[in-house]
């Protein structure tokens, strides 16, 4: 009959003792945080050292300081620490915490204005929203979730479609004459550029098989905030991006010349590890943030809640 004994672990009131003690410099601290006896912790610590056969702190006074050895310890044993909590919190806390990391512009111009819609829904999300125009890692930030802006492929992600970028033409009301055509357009009107993407007017221009314009007199600007503002405020005629760019447009603010029908040949996506398990709450943000775009049925099938094991 195999060995089905668990492997031996130290004392754990022990540990968390010389935890809480290394973190705080002082058994009395420690003590305090933990609600029990400056002996008693002295005691645990003492355990713990007699268990590893080492010294883990120099006593100095009424303060400690861990010993190399001590400190080679603590190192190990806090991230176990800290995922314990935060594994704790989000099963036992009233409010489920789920990180979503995205484009600062998505979360500007998309997220924020749906947020009250998220909490009536979800009012047990706490959603911890990291806006962030670098590739953020997930794994080592220990982010849940993520949106990103691209055509679909990243090493060790799972990306489930959530909608297709559309780019087009956008200017203040009346900023071309009425019949202008694009053409025309390219040729006389300046043009606005985001620094993110240089060749999006030479892209644009291609697709629609029109003669590449002339950026000589381009204005270089970099948030999606900055050349909305440029555009509405009659300085060129700019790319704008659904959906950034669709309360622009509904109030009147901004206007499409030629239409908002074109596709930039990108999406947005929302992405998670492969190799990681999502937590409870963060499927149902995941179900929640697929349904407003893509339907109910898609949502559902993709985050379905695993039910638990009976005991």
């Amino acid at each position: 009959m195999p060995d089905e004994r668990l492997p031996p672990l130290p004392p754990l009131h022990a540990l968390r003792s010389f935890h809480a003690a290394a973190r705080f410099g002082r058994f009395r601290e420690a003590a305090a945080a933990l609600g029990l006896t400056e002996s008693a912790i002295s005691h645990q610590v003492r355990k713990l050292e007699d268990y590893l056969s080492v010294r883990l702190f120099e006593r100095r006074g009424n303060a400690v300081a861990l010993t190399l050895v001590g400190q080679t310890y603590f190192d190990e044993i806090d991230p176990a620490f800290s995922r314990i909590r935060a594994a704790t919190e989000a099963l036992s806390g009233p409010c489920c915490r789920v990180s979503l990391t995205l484009p600062s512009s998505l979360a500007t111009f998309w997220l924020i204005p749906r947020l009250g819609q998220l909490e009536s829904e979800l009012p047990e999300i706490n959603l911890q929203m990291s806006p962030s125009n670098r590739v953020v890692d997930l794994k080592r930030d220990q982010i849940d979730l993520a949106i990103r802006h691209g055509r679909g492929s990243w090493p060790g992600l799972a990306a489930e479609h959530l909608f297709d970028e559309q780019s087009f033409p956008i200017c203040r009301p009346g900023f071309l004459a009425e019949g202008t055509s694009p053409q025309e357009a390219l040729a006389s009107a300046r043009l606005i550029i985001s620094a993110a993407h240089p060749p999006e007017w030479t892209e644009w221009a291609q697709a629609r098989g029109l003669a590449p314009p002339r950026l000589d007199n381009a204005l270089t600007l970099e948030g999606t905030e900055q050349i909305l503002e440029a555009a509405a405020g009659g300085l060129g005629l700019a790319i704008g991006r659904r959906p950034m760019v669709d309360r622009w447009v509904e109030e009147g603010r901004v206007e499409a010349p030629f239409g908002t029908a074109d596709q930039s040949g990108y999406a947005y996506f929302l992405v998670y590890r492969q190799d990681g398990e999502l937590t409870v709450p963060a499927r149902r943000l995941a179900r929640w943030l697929m349904r407003i775009c893509k339907g109910e049925a898609a949502a559902a099938a993709l985050f379905a809640e695993k039910p638990v094991a009976p005991a």
